[in-house]
């Protein structure tokens, strides 16, 4: 019989330790490699864990709400060609003389209640802390699901008067880049507005022909787009800042392709999803992949990789945001776009007064990696793509 480890891989760029937040097996059960097995919660997220290998799930060795660091054995598989269930315990103790021996299998297929209820990770993770059966909640997502914010309402119907609330691992998280980025990062902002009038006009033709099932293109997309092919022309914008500049080691490392951040709100912070390559995506491409991290991005499902690399990122609050506002770098980028909402704006245009559809775009840049001049011009190159641009579809 042949048992291989499951361990915790490493998550983001400097994740040390993890919670279990639920598995998605009981032991006994069959699992295939690369399917996800557990989700935990790291300081960014609530990612997934894909299992090591094809088999059973012999043994789960840190229960949900159980700490871990990178490398930790949390399970033990039972490989597909391994036979003698009656021999499990016996190899486990071999493997590892500390290994517990598994729960029964009438035990380890015990029904978890909490689990059959639809609910994001995150909404499972709060009710759990605050003792709220998730079953007493009326779920407000798709099909009944319980968000999050249908457990905060439960909380504040509790206790109305507003409470200190300890800060989540994601917001923590969030604190701690966020000051790290203003304290040790030299930034500085440029500005300019473009006219999405033809832009729009554009999006319109392109829906026509796109399939029913397809995603709907937003200005998100075509900014994407525009951003991805500005940073190609624009390398020194696409790289990150290594080392102490105090220090000889201390470079400027550049990116073998536009790796491109989006940040998505959600109740307790901030998640970030890179879509990779971007300058090598079609439009209807960028649109699938944008439209499926966000859905995973807010149900807390977004797989590591995905949460990794981005050199340049894009906030975009949308119709409801602001005019115009300044976004942090979020580090080890180097830059990152703020996209003010778009309205009509009365504008001179050869000679005549004419109402267009304008917004303000906010570059917020890095200046150990770039100066002023380079970021207006890089700005200005985003603009004129998406003024005028050549766009496809695929």
């Amino acid at each position: 019989m042949t048992l291989i480890a499951q361990e915790i891989p490493k998550v983001g760029l400097v994740m040390e330790a993890v919670k279990v937040v639920r598995w998605l097996k009981n032991v006994g059960d069959g699992v295939t490699a690369g399917e996800p097995l557990l989700e935990v919660e790291t300081e960014k997220s609530v990612v997934e864990i894909e299992a090591a290998a094809t088999g059973r799930l012999a043994q789960i060795l840190v229960q949900a709400e159980g700490e871990a660091v990178v490398g930790d054995r949390v399970a033990w598989i039972e490989s597909a060609e391994a036979r003698g269930a009656g021999a499990t315990a016996a190899a486990a103790r071999a493997a590892d003389p500390e290994t517990v021996v598994p729960p029964s299998p009438a035990a380890a297929m015990a029904p978890r209640d909490a689990e059959r209820i639809r609910s994001t990770p995150v909404a499972r993770k709060l009710a759990a802390e605050r003792g709220i059966e998730l079953g007493a909640i009326s779920g407000s997502g798709p099909g009944g699901r319980v968000q999050l914010d249908d457990v905060q309402r439960v909380l504040a119907a509790r206790s109305p008067e507003p409470a200190a609330q300890p800060l989540s691992s994601m917001r923590r998280a969030l604190a701690r880049a966020m000051t790290r980025s203003y304290a040790t990062i030299p930034q500085f902002t440029v500005a300019r507005s473009v006219d999405w009038t033809l832009l729009n006009a554009l999006r319109r033709e392109f829906a026509a022909r796109l399939a029913e099932a397809a995603p709907r293109l937003s200005v998100t997309d075509f900014l994407l787009l525009a951003v991805a092919r500005a940073l190609m022309e624009f390398p020194a914008l696409n790289a990150t800042f290594s080392g102490d500049p105090d220090s000889a080691d201390a470079r400027i490392v550049p990116a073998s392709g536009a790796h491109i951040g989006l940040v998505v709100a959600l109740d307790n912070g901030l998640l970030v999803p890179v879509i990779h390559d971007v300058e090598r995506l079609g439009l209807a491409e960028i649109a699938r992949r944008r439209q499926d991290c966000v859905e995973r991005s807010l149900q807390g499902r977004l797989k590591r990789e995905e949460t990794d690399g981005a050199t340049f990122s894009i906030s975009n609050l949308g119709a409801s945001g602001p005019d115009r506002f300044t976004a942090i770098i979020n580090p080890p980028q180097s830059a990152i776009l703020a996209v003010g909402r778009q309205r009509d704006c009365v504008v001179a245009r050869e000679g005549a007064i004419v109402v267009r559809a304008l917004s303000d775009l906010t570059l917020t840049v890095d200046h150990r990696v770039a100066d002023g001049l380079l970021a207006s011009q890089f700005l200005a190159r985003v603009v004129a793509i998406l003024e005028g641009g050549d766009w496809r579809l695929d």
